[in-house]
């Protein structure tokens, strides 16, 4: 008969297992470390290209207005430097300076036609020729400002007075709208 008696120092033993996960834990996070100082590395040795092709110009039009507008004010970030072009009419309020207004449409809220207006705020040095509910088409820089709260603002490169177009109404965003946050 062969008996063993193992008897464990618990001191020892917790000594031994807290080392063995803090060895794991560290080769973990300078794994993690290496990763990301790799990946800056890599996208800080990219190409910038700061002129944008003329396809690369974001065309609205009534169909995806709502969509790409939500889309921008929640993430602003991924469509700065963006152009864009689309038509609307020219809408004012009391504080925009003279160089502002907002190039608008009214989206339909309630089955009884009831409207919003909606729209990209705007700043062009040419705002001041033409008259609040004028019709436009302009082309234009998506960029970081500030109205009450921080938004994009558009800085129109391009801007003229266009007939009012057959569909004029536009439609809150669809649940068949899906962002192109990650497609950037």
């Amino acid at each position: 008969m062969f008996i063993c008696n193992i008897s464990l120092n618990k001191t020892k033993t917790v000594k031994w297992l807290f080392s063995i996960i803090a060895i794991i834990l560290i080769i973990f996070f300078a794994f993690s470390a290496y990763r990301i100082f790799k990946d800056s590395l890599s996208s800080s040795n990219a190409e910038v290209n700061d002129s944008i092709p003329e396809s690369d110009i974001i065309n609205i039009n009534a169909s995806n207005y709502t969509n790409i507008l939500k889309t921008v004010h929640d993430d602003l970030q991924s469509y700065l430097g963006k152009k864009i072009h689309f038509s609307g009419y020219i809408y004012r309020v009391s504080d925009f300076s003279d160089s502002q207004f907002v190039l608008a449409r009214d989206m339909i809220i309630s089955s009884n036609l009831r409207t919003l207006i909606v729209g990209f705020l705007c700043d062009s040095k040419d705002a001041k020729k033409f008259e609040t509910n004028t019709w436009v088409e302009l082309t234009g820089t998506i960029t970081r400002g500030y109205y009450r709260e921080e938004i994009p603002i558009i800085q129109v490169t391009h801007i003229e007075e266009v007939n009012k177009p057959e569909e004029i109404f536009v439609y809150p965003p669809d649940e068949s709208f899906v962002p192109t946050t990650n497609l950037f």
